[in-house]
This record gives structure tokens, C-alpha cells and sequence, in this order.
């Protein structure tokens, strides 16, 4: 028998009258309705391939690949570039997939794309993500003592105003090292609250399972450290006060991190038979020894100033086109500083040095900007740290700030939604492509606009952005002139049976009422609750 208290717990009327469980079920239905079944890039791609070898005899990489993707390890077995963290996230989802693949149902279709395990894996692992995200990031904003309303909003902007809303369709590592950053600097804030170490040592692990991922996330280690240190001095401590409390932390995060880096380590040595070395070490003597004429400092040898103003100002890759919130935060902070209570100045020092620190570090990276991405996939995970307090801040402060940032605000708001919106509506590489005719600079969200505008009204060939010269690959030419959205797809591919197709619309359409259901199921629940 089930307790009565737990029955009433879960129960359907209950549930619905829980704004927590109602924005979990809004953030489910969103990564839902925007998958397109793929795993969006390459480099996802061949990650997923990574985590697939882990328990199958394929390699992964595999030979064909070489040497536009992959560089030699140990025994000169070709391996990939990347850390093994989103490889494990993916893995119970890619044995799911390859098991549901192989099912009788699927035989007529086996082998086409989307594959039907990269429609599971794309579809479990990012409605996953954006769960335990929209979670933890409510769970933070409360701590930061937003009331549930400022907090609701706060999470609806990051899921649908930035540009995590475009990596939960394109999944690249972004939003699960958001995911584990941010529940770091949660997990720790809630230890400076209440001394309670297991908390401090879930942040720690949280935070020490992005070098797994990435092994640049030391910054994001760095910056929780400064968050920690910054609301310690200015709530007052100092002295022996402080040094306890730092010690106390080192002590805990200290062993932690050396675990998980030592993790890294080993993966590391298992790839290449080093301790010492990253793959972009092996990665640059190989491509060294295959081009004599690249200079001695690739792969970073693209000029400072280059990469370092580059995800600032240049039209194709800006922060503040790619995510405009991140004009209203700093608008705030100017005009609303003094009213900062000290963690709320904490945090957002702490996430602009975090932003700062990646400019910098990746501005003399060949490619600073993420090559084949929607914006700089680099920095835009900080980028959404930044930005995740805007939207709160400005309901809070509504009165002081004035009627003018208040509506300059809004419009803000209601940009950076169409910017985000219009990012999934096709398959990321279509600009990319096009630049390559248009020539540089291009205004990639612009064009954007403009693609969904000449598609919509059937005018892409002629505004000459139907060209099959952009691509030879004819999967990419197909891929890029649909609409990226799975039922949208599978209808271009032309594939799967009609009834799937069919099918597939109705879920979809399905979903988005549902998502508009439970959007004004919230809206009517945050109303009975007290401002």
C-alpha cells in the first residue's frame, strides 16, 4: 500500500498546482518539440561514435575519417579529439538506441538518418538536460532569495531567451557543462548557508565532472572559488573567520578536483600513452608534420586582438546578436548596482570574470570561435551565466530602474526570443555555407531572418539561397533546406513510411499544444501565489 501522503504527493491535481513540477514539464515539452533527431553536429557525432565503442568492437574513429577527423594514439590506433565526458552521458542512451534500432519494425529503415538511435539519443539525453537544469536553476534563483515568480521567469528566459534553447536542439557539450557549473555554484552557495560539507562535496564533483567534459571548465572550477571567496569578503569576513572557511573548502574541493583531474589523466593515457599531453599536442604535430608551412605556435596562432574582439563585435559570431540578454545585464548592473544584495554582486562578478577568462583563453585559438556553430560555442555557455539573473533582476527592481529600462528591458526580452527561435528553425551549417558566396562580414542572424522569410514564402532560389553548390554533400543539401524539426525531416528525406511521417506530425503538433497548455497552466498557478 502507498502511503496516503505520498498518493496526495503525486497526485494529478497536486502536481498540476505545483509550479516546479509545471516549469520541469514546460522545460520536457520544449526540448521535446525542438529535436530534430539528430545529434546536430559532427563533433557530437563523433562522440556519440566514442561512447558506442566503449561497448560495441567498433573504433572511434573510424579509418575513412582520417585526417579530417582524428589523430593517431597508442599503437597507432586512430583516436578522437575530445575529453570522454559527454561520450558517458550519451552511452546509456546509444546502447537504448542501438538495441531499439536493431528491432524487426525498424529493418526497412535501418541505416538511413536520422538513425533511429540518434533520434533516442537526442531525444532522452537533451529532454534529460533541460529537466534537471530547469531544477536546479529555480533551485538557485530561490536560493539567491528571487521569489517564485522572478524565479519562474528566470528560467523560462534561459530556456527560450538564450542560446541554451539552441543547444538543446543541436547538442553539443554546452548545456550539460552549464548543467554541472551552475549546480556547482549552487551546491557551494548552500554550503556557505549552512556548513553542511556533503553539499560542498556534490558541488565540488559536479564542477570536477566538467573536466571530464572539457578540460577548459577549470576556469568554471576557478570562478565558483571566486563566487565562494567574493560573498565571504563582503558579507564581512575576514581574519581567521575567512581563513577557516577557506580552509574548510580547500580541504573538500582540493582532493576532489584532483580526482576527476586524474580521471582525465588516465583517459588520456589510455588514448596516447601520456599523462602530460592534450590531444590538441598530438592533433598539432600531426597536422605539423602533414603542412610544414603552419607557423609553430598552431594551433594558436590566431592573432589576440583577433579572437578577442572577435566574439564581441564581429558580425558572424557577437555575443550580444547571438544573446542580446546579455545588453540587459549589464544595463542592470550599471543602473541598479547599489540595489544588489551581496550574493547577487558575488555571482555576477565571478560569471563576468568567467566570460572574461574564456575570451581570452580561446582568443588565440585557430579557431576561436567554434568554427561550425550558432554563434561562439565557446564562450556562450558563459555567456548564459551572465544572463541568467537579467530577467529576475529586472522584475525585481522593476520600480527603481525606471520606465525606460524597464521597456527597453522587454524589447530585450521579446528579441533575443526570436533570435533563439529563429536559430532551430534550420540545421546550423546553412550560413555557414552561404558565407563561403556572400563573402565576410555577414550578419549571420540577419541572414537567418532572412532564409526563414524566403523559405516560408517559397523564394529561396529566387533570392539565390537555394544553391546546391553550397555543399557537396547531398545529405547536408538536404538537411539544410527543411525545416529542422524531425517530423520535418523525416517528410524530406523521404524514407520513412508516410504513416510514420504522419505520426511523427501528430506527436509533434501534440507536444506543442501540450507545451501551450502547460504554459497557461503555470501562468493561472503563479497568479494565486502572494507577489
Amino acid at each position: 500500500m502507498i502511503p496516503a501522503t505520498i498518493r496526495r504527493l503525486f497526485s494529478i491535481p497536486v502536481l498540476f498546482n505545483n509550479p516546479v513540477f509545471l516549469l520541469a514539464l514546460a522545460s520536457g515539452l520544449i526540448a521535446f518539440a525542438v529535436q530534430s533527431g539528430e545529434v546536430g553536429t559532427s563533433d557530437t557525432t563523433h562522440r556519440l561514435q566514442s561512447a558506442h565503442s566503449f561497448w560495441t568492437a567498433e573504433p572511434p574513429v573510424f579509418p575513412n575519417e582520417y585526417p579530417e577527423f582524428g589523430v593517431h594514439g597508442r599503437d597507432g590506433k586512430l583516436q578522437s579529439w575530445y575529453g570522454i565526458g559527454q561520450s558517458l552521458l550519451m552511452l546509456p542512451a546509444d546502447i537504448a538506441g542501438t538495441y531499439v534500432g536493431r528491432l524487426r519494425i525498424f529493418a526497412a529503415y535501418d541505416g538511413n538518418d536520422p538513425t533511429v538511435r540518434s533520434i533516442l539519443v537526442s531525444y532522452s539525453t537533451n529532454i534529460l538536460l533541460a529537466i534537471l537544469t530547469s531544477l536546479v536553476c529555480f533551485r538557485f534563483l530561490r536560493q539567491l532569495s528571487f521569489s517564485i515568480r522572478q524565479a519562474v521567469a528566470g528560467v523560462l528566459a534561459l530556456m527560450l531567451a538564450t542560446t541554451h534553447l539552441h543547444y538543446t536542439q543541436n547538442m553539443m557539450e554546452n548545456n550539460y557543462i552549464f548543467l554541472l557549473t551552475l549546480t556547482g555554484f549552487s551546491c557551494q552557495y548552500r554550503w556557505l548557508r549552512d556548513g553542511d560539507r556533503r553539499s560542498l562535496l556534490f558541488g565540488c564533483g559536479a564542477l570536477g565532472l566538467n573536466l571530464l567534459t572539457r578540460i577548459t571548465t577549470a576556469l568554471d572550477i576557478l570562478a565558483a572559488a571566486l563566487f565562494v571567496l567574493l560573498l565571504l569578503w563582503f558579507e564581512g569576513s575576514r581574519g581567521r573567520a575567512l581563513w577557516q572557511r577557506c580552509r574548510i573548502y580547500l580541504a573538500t574541493a582540493l582532493p576532489v578536483y584532483a580526482f576527476f583531474g586524474f580521471m582525465d589523466r588516465l583517459y588520456q593515457y589510455h588514448r596516447f600513452g601520456s599523462f602530460f599531453n592534450t590531444y590538441l599536442a598530438v592533433q598539432a604535430r600531426e597536422m605539423k608534420q602533414r603542412d610544414p608551412s603552419l607557423p609553430a605556435s598552431y594551433p594558436f596562432d590566431t592573432p589576440f586582438h583577433t579572437g578577442f574582439f572577435g566574439p564581441l563585435f564581429a558580425p558572424e559570431k557577437s555575443i550580444f546578436l547571438f544573446d542580446p540578454l546579455l545588453i540587459l545585464t549589464l544595463l542592470l548592473v550599471i543602473v541598479a548596482w547599489r540595489r544588489f544584495t551581496p550574493v547577487v554582486k558575488a555571482y555576477q562578478i565571478a560569471v563576468f570574470f568567467l566570460l572574461l577568462a574564456y575570451i581570452s583563453f580561446y582568443a588565440r585559438y585557430t579557431v576561436w570561435a567554434g568554427d561550425f556553430a550558432w554563434g561562439d560555442r565557446y564562450v556562450s555557455t558563459a555567456v548564459e551565466l551572465a544572463v541568467l539573473l537579467a530577467v529576475p533582476l529586472l522584475l525585481r527592481h522593476r520600480i527603481e530602474v525606471g520606465r525606460l529600462v524597464w521597456s527597453a528591458g522587454i524589447a530585450l526580452i521579446a528579441i533575443s526570443t526570436v533570435i533563439q527561435i529563429a536559430s532551430l528553425a534550420f540545421w546550423l551549417p546553412l550560413e555557414i555555407y552561404q558565407m563561403e558566396t556572400l563573402g565576410h562580414p555577414t550578419f549571420v542572424v540577419a541572414l537567418r531572418m532572412r532564409n526563414i522569410a524566403a523559405f516560408a514564402l517559397g523564394k529561396m532560389d529566387a533570392w539565390g539561397l537555394n544553391n546546391h553548390a553550397m555543399t557537396e554533400d547531398p545529405w547536408d543539401y538536404v538537411h539544410i533546406t527543411t525545416w529542422n524539426f524531425l517530423p520535418f525531416l523525416l517528410k524530406r528525406v523521404g524514407v520513412a513510411s508516410a504513416w510514420v511521417v504522419h505520426l511523427a506530425f501528430v506527436v509533434w503538433s501534440a507536444a506543442l499544444l501540450a507545451l501551450a497548455g502547460t504554459f497557461w497552466r503555470l501562468k493561472r498557478v503563479l497568479k494565486q501565489i502572494p507577489s
